[in-house]
């Protein structure tokens, strides 16, 4: 097994207004030990200070969007469609 790449692991987190919430949410994800994993944040636009936490972790998310959704499923599929095509695992 030494041998074997690790998969990537993609992690999507959908946000709106989450300020309470964001900042051990990206601290969970950036705390993992297994180190091939693409975190993708999709955000629907907050108005609180939920963007200006998530610019400052931008050095642990591969990949971040704010921008008007048509609720948590459509932000869900805007994270997949994001997904790099070689990750295995989605994880919301």
């Amino acid at each position: 097994m030494a041998n074997e790449i690790s998969p990537l692991v993609t992690v999507v987190t959908v946000t709106l207004n989450c300020e309470e919430s964001i900042s051990p949410t990206i601290e969970n994800v950036a705390s993992q030990d297994y180190e091939n994993i693409e975190y993708i944040i999709i955000d629907g636009k907050s108005v609180d200070k939920t963007l200006s936490i998530i610019r400052a972790n931008d050095n642990c998310i591969s990949k971040f969007i704010t921008e008007k959704d048509e609720g948590i499923y459509d932000a869900m599929n805007k994270g997949i469609s994001l997904a790099s095509p070689q990750s295995r695992f989605i994880h919301f």
